[in-house]
């Protein structure tokens, strides 16, 4: 895939079913990020901003319409249907990034640690591309998908 192409994903949300006027707990999908708790404050927020980005530009129908103020100013949409951001050591988030990702329905986005000790996004893919699946950390996984399959992946995480 070059650079400006947009991935697609079998996860989201067709337009009938978007109804920004319902709760988030009626949407049929739910999004979670879970971060590494042990991560310092500002690298746990990179990580999930980088998931969140990976993820909206990829689950159709994620993001609402824009909000416009009195003052007639824009507001880039957001996520209609939220997004719980979690927490779980190392070791669970691998667990639950493989829960995630062996189950059918769901997209998963994640931040492999490679990526934030690297400042140049080729060395990353590089060092990815070198790094064995059973070897990579993980800052965050974010995981949308249908609701109580979701609940099941991260049972328990704060």
């Amino acid at each position: 895939m070059m650079a400006d192409e947009q991935p697609t994903s079998d996860v989201g949300f067709a337009p009938e079913e978007i109804d920004p006027a319902l709760p988030t707990r009626a949407a049929r999908l739910k999004w979670v990020i879970v971060v590494d708790r042990d991560l310092p404050a500002g690298r746990a927020v990179n990580a999930a901003v980088c998931v969140a980005a990976a993820t909206s530009t990829t689950v159709t129908g994620l993001l609402g319409d824009d909000a416009v103020d009195a003052d007639g100013g824009t507001h880039p949409g957001l996520p209609w249907a939220g997004c719980s951001v979690l927490a779980a050591d190392a070791a669970t988030l691998r667990v639950i990034r493989a829960k995630a990702a062996s189950s059918a329905g769901c997209f998963v986005a994640d931040m492999p640690a490679a990526a934030q000790r690297t400042r140049v996004y080729a060395d990353y893919l590089a060092t990815m591309k070198e790094t064995a699946a059973d070897d990579v950390e993980y800052c965050a996984v974010g995981v949308v998908g249908p609701r109580n399959r979701v609940d099941k992946i991260v049972e328990n995480c704060p």
